[in-house]
C-alpha cells in the first residue's frame, strides 16, 4: 500500500538527522546568501537616489563599491550552501540504498516471486537518484526561494504599504495553480515512475536470458514488447509534462501580469511627488526578485512533487513486513550441532498458491550423520522441504526439529548457518574464483580455499585460467561451464564445512569423469555429517542409507534401494527407465 503524503518528509527528516549540523550551516548560508541580495535593492535606492538624481559622484562611487562587497559576501554564501546542499544529497541517497538494501535482503523468497528483480532495481537506482536531486539541489532552490520571496515582500512593504497590498492581493492567484496542478503532478509522477521500474525489469529479464532469446529468434518481438513499454513511459510522462508545464506558466503568467500593473500603479505615485524614483526602483528590484522566486518555486514544485512519489515507492520497500522473523528471545544450538533432524506431520503450500497443497502431512526422521535422498517425479516436494529446512517459508501445520528444537525457536543466521547447500543450478556471483568459494566461509585463508577446490576436483581448471584463483569470472559465471560452475559451488560447500549437507542432484551438470571425482569429494564432505540429496537420477543415490519415495507431496514409500525395488512400483519404475535402460 502506498504510505500517505504526510509520512514521506518524516521519512526523509529521518536520514538527514544524523547530518543535523551540515544542515543548519547549509541554512544558515542559505539565509546569508538571500538577505545579502534583498541588501542589494537597498543599494539600488541609495544609487539612484544619493547617488545618479542628486548628481554625487564621490557617494555614487562608495555605494557601487559596497553592493560589489556585498555581491562577493552573497557569491561565497552561495558557495558553501551550493556544497553542502550537494553533499547531503549524495550522502542521504547513499543511506536510503544502504537501509533499503539491508531490509531486501531480510524478505524472503515469496516476497521475490511476485515482485520483479528490475522493477526493485529501478527503485534503488532512479528513485534514489531523484530524490538525491531533490535534497541536493531543488529542495535547496526552493528554500532559498521562499527566503527571497518572503524578504522581499517585507522590504517592499518598508518601501510602499500600498503597492505591497496589492502583491498580496494577486499572491492567491498565483498560488492557485501551484495547489490545484501540484497534486496533479505528483499523482502522474508516480505512475510514470512505475512504468519507468516496468521498462527496467524487461530489460534486465531479456538481457539475462539473451542466450534463449537469440536462439528462438525472438528480438524482433521483444523489440516490439519493449517499444511497447516505452510508450507506456511516454504516455504516463507526457500528462506530467503537461500538468507541470500549465504549472510553470499559470505562475510565470500571473506573477508577471501582477508586476506590470503595480508598475503601472507606481509610476503615478512617482510623477505624484508620493514616493521617490529610487524607491520605486528599489520596489520594482524587489518585485522582479520575488516574482523571479515565485517562478522557481513552480519549476521546482514538479521535482519535489515527483520526488515525494519517488520516495513512497521507497518506503513501500523499506517498510515491506518480513515475513520470517528470527524470535525475540532465541534459543541456542547446543554445541557441537549433531545433526539430527526430524519432521512432524508438515503441510505446506506456498502463498502465492495456497489452494495447492504441496506437501501432505510429511513426518520423517533423520539421524545425525545419515544420508538420506529424495527422489520421486517433479513437483514431489523435494526442493520445497529444503527451503523449508532453512526456515525461508513457514509450513501451515507441523514442526521441524534440529537436535529435538523447533527451529521456529533459533536465531534465523544461525540456524543457516548449519546448512551447506548445493543446488541444481550453480549460483555463481561476479567476482573472483577465491571470493566465489570463499563465500561460504569469508574468513578462510587462500591456502583453505585451494585446498577445498582440490577436493572438490576444480583446481586443475582454476589454475588454466590466465590469472588463476584471482580470475573475474563474470556476471552469473558466464566464462565457466555447467560442469565447471558445480565443481565451484561444491568447494564452497566443502569449504563452509557445516554439520548438515543439503545436495540438490550435485553431480548433474557434470561428464562421467568429472562425476567420479566428485563423488570421491562428496564421500569425503560427507563423513560424519546429516546429508540430505535430492536425486533426480537414482545412480546417485543408490548408497544412500535411505531412501525416500515422495509423489505430490506425500510419502509414499521408504527404504534401501534393494528394499524399495521389491516393495515400490514406482519406484521399480524409475529403475526401469533409468537403470535397466
Amino acid at each position: 500500500m502506498p504510505q500517505t503524503n504526510i509520512a514521506v518528509l518524516p521519512w526523509i527528516a529521518g536520514f538527514l538527522a544524523p547530518y543535523r549540523w551540515r544542515v543548519v550551516l547549509a541554512v544558515m548560508f542559505l539565509l546569508i546568501g538571500s538577505l545579502s541580495w534583498l541588501m542589494l535593492g537597498q543599494g539600488v535606492r541609495l544609487l539612484v537616489d544619493d547617488g545618479f538624481v542628486a548628481n554625487n559622484t564621490d557617494t555614487l562611487n562608495k555605494i557601487t563599491l559596497a553592493i560589489l562587497l556585498v555581491c562577493l559576501l552573497a557569491s561565497a554564501a552561495i558557495f558553501c550552501r551550493f556544497y553542502l546542499m550537494s553533499w547531503l544529497g549524495e550522502r542521504v541517497s547513499a543511506d536510503m540504498r544502504n537501509q533499503v538494501y539491508q531490509h531486501m535482503l531480510k524478505l524472503t523468497p515469496s516476497f521475490y516471486s511476485e515482485m520483479r528483480t528490475g522493477e526493485v532495481i529501478s527503485r534503488f537506482t532512479a528513485d534514489t537518484t531523484l530524490l538525491q536531486s531533490v535534497v541536493g539541489s531543488s529542495l535547496s532552490m526552493a528554500l532559498r526561494s521562499a527566503v527571497t520571496a518572503i524578504g522581499g515582500l517585507l522590504m517592499m512593504a518598508l518601501t510602499s504599504f500600498k503597492m505591497t497590498a496589492l502583491v498580496l492581493l494577486a499572491v492567491p492567484l498565483v498560488l492557485l495553480p501551484i495547489i490545484v496542478l501540484g497534486r496533479k503532478v505528483r499523482k502522474l509522477s508516480r505512475d510514470s515512475q512505475d512504468r519507468l521500474a516496468d521498462v527496467g525489469a524487461y530489460v534486465d529479464e531479456s538481457l539475462h536470458e539473451i542466450h534463449t532469446v537469440q536462439s528462438y529468434g525472438h528480438e524482433a518481438q521483444d523489440t516490439r514488447l519493449f517499444t511497447s513499454r516505452i510508450e507506456q513511459v511516454m504516455q504516463a510522462a507526457q500528462g506530467r509534462i503537461l500538468y507541470r508545464a500549465m504549472l510553470i506558466a499559470g505562475v510565470m503568467l500571473l506573477s508577471i501580469s501582477a508586476m506590470v500593473l503595480i508598475s503601472w500603479v507606481g509610476a503615478h505615485d512617482v510623477i505624484n511627488g508620493n514616493v521617490s524614483a529610487g524607491e520605486l526602483t528599489a520596489f520594482m528590484f524587489y518585485a522582479v526578485m520575488v516574482a523571479g522566486a515565485a517562478a522557481t518555486i513552480s519549476e521546482v514544485i514538479g521535482d519535489i512533487q515527483r520526488a515525494a512519489g519517488a520516495a513512497e515507492r521507497l518506503i513501500e520497500l523499506a517498510t515491506m513486513p518480513v515475513d520470517i522473523v528470527s524470535p525475540v528471545a532465541p534459543q541456542s544450538l547446543a554445541q557441537p550441532v549433531r545433526g539430527a533432524i526430524r519432521i512432524d506431520a508438515l503441510q505446506f503450500a506456498y502463498p502465492q498458491v495456497p489452494d495447492s497443497t504441496v506437501l501432505h502431512q510429511l513426518s520423517l526422521e533423520i539421524k545425525p550423520g545419515q544420508r538420506l535422498a529424495l527422489v520421486g517425479p517433479s513437483g514431489a516436494g523435494k526442493t520445497t522441504l529444503f527451503q523449508l529446512l532453512q526456515r525461508f517459508y513457514q509450513p501451515q501445520s507441523g514442526q521441524i526439529y534440529l537436535d529435538d528444537v523447533d527451529i521456529s525457536q533459533f536465531d534465523l543466521a544461525q540456524l543457516r548457518a548449519q546448512y551447506a547447500l548445493v543446488p541444481q543450478e550453480s549460483v555463481i556471483f561476479a567476482m573472483s574464483v577465491l571470493e566465489n568459494v570463499r563465500y561460504g566461509r569469508p574468513d578462510a585463508s587462500e591456502e583453505d580455499v585451494v585446498q577445498a577446490c582440490i577436493a572438490a576436483r576444480a583446481d586443475e581448471f582454476i589454475r588454466q585460467f590466465s590469472q588463476g584463483y584471482a580470475t573475474e569470472l563474470g556476471e552469473r559465471g558466464v566464462r565457466l561451464s555447467g560442469g565447471q560452475k558445480q565443481r565451484i559451488a561444491i568447494a564452497r560447500a566443502i569449504l563452509a564445512d557445516r554439520p548438515i549437507l543439503l545436495l540438490d542432484e550435485a553431480t548433474s551438470a557434470l561428464d562421467a569423469v568429472s562425476e567420479q571425482h566428485v563423488k570421491h569429494a562428496l564421500d569425503y564432505l560427507m563423513r560424519g555429517k546429516t546429508t540430505i540429496i535430492i536425486a533426480h537420477r537414482l545412480a546417485t543415490v543408490l548408497n544412500a542409507d535411505k531412501i525416500l519415495l515422495l509423489e505430490q507431496g506425500k510419502l509414499i514409500a521408504s527404504g534401501t534401494h534393494q528394499q524399495l525395488l521389491q516393495t515400490s512400483p514406482l519406484y521399480r519404475q524409475l529403475a526401469e527407465l533409468q537403470l535397466l535402460h
